[in-house]
Parts: C-alpha cells; structure tokens; sequence
C-alpha cells in the first residue's frame, strides 16, 4: 500500500484501505455523525466537536475532494458569505457504516446511561438495527455471512 504524493487515497486493490484512506483519519466519522443528524456549517461542526479549525477544514476538505459532501456558499443578512458542507449521495449511503459502528459500540462498550442516539423508522418510530439483507428482501444473520475473495484480491507473491 502507498500514499499517493498529492492525496490521501490509498494505492491498493483492497476497498478497506481505499476507503480509509479518505474516512481513517481522526475526526472524519464524527464529523460524519454530525452531518448525518443536520450539521452543515463549520461552526456548527466545531462547537459539536471542539474540534480544531485547521483540523477541520483539512478534514472536510479532504471530504469535499473525494465526493462525500459538497461545499456551498451561504450568506446570513449582514455577514459575509461563508460555506455550508451538505452529503452527497455517497456521503448519505455512509450512515450505514456509522450506525453500525455505533450499534456495534452500543452493545460491546456501552455507556452507562444508554444510548446517546436511537435508530428509527421514520414512518412510525419503530426501532430498527443495521443488518444483512438477501437479494429477496430477508434479514440474515451476520455468522450466516462470508467474504468470498475475488481474482481481485491481492497475492502476497
């Protein structure tokens, strides 16, 4: 695996690595988190996260670059015109890999006072939980899954 000189995408057949390359750094999931419940201004993802402004901007920067959100330009009465970070459809399709980590983390290192967020169904507010789907719509079991390697897969020749 190596870094291309320019960019944070990984060089590897391997999609983990890719896309770690682009979402592995420290504060790009939150950031996520936050854009996922209705974050789209710097400001706002910084006082959710306390994070540092120059952390920030290269976080979603390098977000904007690879297509997970998109900047836009705003501007409240009287201000100057700033930038709103709004998801693009790869960017929403993540919530699927945050709610998993959460639900996992939910139920491996649970906080004491619960959950801090609920997964529902937005028609009726049933409770729902991230799984595997068949081609036919039913749910299966995770220890009824296998990754099967492909021709693809690297070789450690």
């Amino acid at each position: 695996m190596l870094f291309m000189a320019s960019s944070k995408l990984i060089d590897s057949s391997c999609s983990i690595a890719r896309s770690l390359g682009v979402l592995g750094e420290r504060w790009t999931l939150l950031i996520l988190r936050e854009a996922l419940t209705g974050a789209t201004r710097f400001a706002e993802f910084r006082a959710a996260l306390g994070i540092a402004p120059d952390v920030l901007a290269d976080r979603l920067s390098t977000l904007v670059e690879y297509g997970v959100m998109t900047r836009e330009p705003y501007q409240e009465p009287g201000a100057r015109v700033r930038e709103a970070y709004r998801l693009t459809e790869a960017g929403r399709e993540l919530q699927l890999a945050l709610w998993s980590l959460q639900q996992w983390g939910d139920k491996h290192l649970p906080w004491p006072d619960g959950p801090t967020m609920l997964r529902r169904r937005c028609t009726d507010g049933a409770a729902v939980h991230v799984g595997y789907i068949d081609e036919q719509g039913h749910e299966v079991r995770a220890g009824d899954t296998q990754a099967v390697r492909t021709a693809a897969y690297p070789s450690a020749d």
